[in-house]
């Protein structure tokens, strides 16, 4: 059943074909036919090679519409701050104590915030957050004295992105159950964010290619100019 049901949805999806935004949007709703709501997905081959510092894309959007994800957030702070990030809606705040508790593996939260004040500490949690894409990083706001607005946020429907090693740079933007306007505007808002970006490093063309997905469904591939809205490319 499997193998029919992704056949069918292949199925008026030309391999080789670039689809307006819109018509995009409109494909992959149709197509996402699984029993549970669908992520969203987007892929952006980018004419980088991150092996070289000057070419490294890395980033944070805040998407118009959310993600239709509830992260669990976690707060390196003390004090104030820490009253102030648990306020804010923070699933998981502390210092020492979770820092040991990271430390043992037990890792609940998809997204982590510290003061910078903390990173002393946090610092040495690297290998532990740093395969798993958690590490807090002030490019991203994720260091940062304002844990209230780096939690709401996070809560809110902020993304990380991050370039992988193929030059591409994968993201949720949205979930199946969204309204085709609002899929658009924030597939606009991530492709916006990883367009300014733009490393000092990259040459010539930087955003190559543009595909969007449902979790169980096929990709269709968009026309760059219906995305962009004239930004660089």
């Amino acid at each position: 059943m499997t193998g029919k049901r992704i056949v069918k949805a292949r199925e008026g999806v030309e391999r080789t074909r670039l689809y307006p935004l819109a018509e995009a949007v409109k494909m992959v709703k149709a197509r996402a036919n699984a029993k549970f709501d669908e992520t969203v997905e987007i892929a952006m081959n980018l004419g980088v090679d991150p092996k070289h510092a000057d070419q490294m894309v890395r980033g944070v959007c805040n998407l118009p519409n959310g993600s239709g994800r509830t992260l669990k957030v976690a707060v390196f702070a003390r004090g104030a701050k820490a009253e102030e990030a648990k306020a804010a809606g923070a699933d998981i705040v502390g210092a020492e104590d979770l820092v040991e508790t990271v430390n043992s593996g037990k890792i609940e939260f998809d997204r982590c915030i510290a003061t910078p004040d903390m990173m002393g500490l946090v610092g040495r949690l690297g290998k532990v957050l740093g395969p798993r894409g958690l590490m807090p990083n002030p490019r991203v706001g994720t260091v940062t004295m304002d844990v209230k607005a780096a939690v709401a946020a996070s809560k809110g429907g902020s993304v990380e992105f991050r370039v992988e090693k193929a030059g591409i740079v994968h993201s949720a933007v949205g979930k199946v159950s969204f309204g085709e306007d609002k899929l658009v505007q924030n597939i606009k808002a991530f492709a916006d964010a990883v367009s300014k970006a733009k490393p000092t490093g990259a040459k010539g063309n930087y955003i190559q290619r543009i595909a969007i997905s449902s979790t169980m469904g096929p990709g269709v591939k968009i026309e760059l100019a219906s995305v962009m809205s004239g930004a660089a490319q």
